[in-house]
């Protein structure tokens, strides 16, 4: 289930591509598919050492050509271990609502990403997140350990990436069928097993249906309901031109970090 739209973030074969925060590794995986030399960070080992694993079952399927793969890395965003302009594309998916000080993230982000490169934020869209939050205080940080600390507006996401030299141009929401459901775990209590409530379980049921069928009646109906109740915003930000050419390689220090 991918949040953002690998044709405006314009990912091509040969293009080295960061994800930060990767989790397990489906934006990563979506990369690697097109061709890209992906770096999967993130701040929790053990979803670094998933996405290394299932990228090299990935290659022994045959999925993935080898000679794209590049290790995983466990690294802080407030610290990224990659030198200046080191990635054509960065992706940072669901990961600035849980930073204290996302600003600094924001200047690391725009940091490592070369000039003429492309970036894609997505944090939780303000509509779908306030409800959330008023439903719950159980959602959220404090009560969350590293859970959300923040609900952004788009207009603070692109304030933001402007500020740190970047330019917001496209953007979109996406996982409005997501929406609804995380209301009702809210409602009923998010800490509550998923099956310990009828509704919320038939939901969920239907939400792993259509992520593993993905038929037309889900599609079409996400589409139509994605610009108000969106559960993700996507904003897409280019790095202005200085100087062209390729990517930078990544160095030893960031290699020492590998998982």
């Amino acid at each position: 289930m991918l949040t953002v739209d690998y044709g405006r973030l314009d990912v091509h074969a040969g293009e080295r591509v960061l994800d930060l925060g990767c989790g397990f590794g489906r934006h990563s995986y979506e990369a690697l598919k097109r061709g890209a030399e992906v770096v999967a960070c993130d701040l929790a080992r053990p979803e670094v050492e998933q996405v290394r694993d299932l990228a090299r079952l990935l290659v022994a399927e045959g999925e993935v050509d080898e000679s794209v793969m590049a290790a995983p890395v466990q690294g802080n965003a407030l610290r990224l271990p990659f030198d200046d302009s080191s990635f054509d594309r960065v992706i940072a998916s669901e990961v600035l609502e849980h930073i204290t000080d996302d600003d600094t993230a924001f200047a690391e982000l725009a940091r490592v990403l070369r000039p003429g490169g492309r970036l894609a934020v997505t944090v939780p869209s303000w509509l779908a997140e306030t409800v959330c939050w008023k439903l719950s205080s159980d959602y959220h940080a404090p009560a969350v350990p590293g859970g959300h600390v923040r609900i952004y507006r788009l207009r603070d996401l692109t304030r933001k990436l402007a500020a740190a030299g970047l330019r917001p141009g496209r953007w979109h929401r996406a996982h409005a069928l997501h929406s609804p459901y995380w209301w009702l775990r809210c409602a009923v209590g998010p800490n509550r097993g998923i099956e310990e409530n009828r509704l919320v379980g038939a939901y969920h049921r239907l939400l792993a249906w259509d992520i593993t069928k993905r038929p037309f009646v889900t599609a079409a109906s996400e589409r139509l309901l994605n610009p108000v109740l969106g559960k993700s915003v996507v904003v897409y930000a280019d790095k202005p031109s200085q100087v062209s050419g390729p990517a930078q390689a990544l160095n030893r220090e960031e290699m020492a970090h590998a998982a």
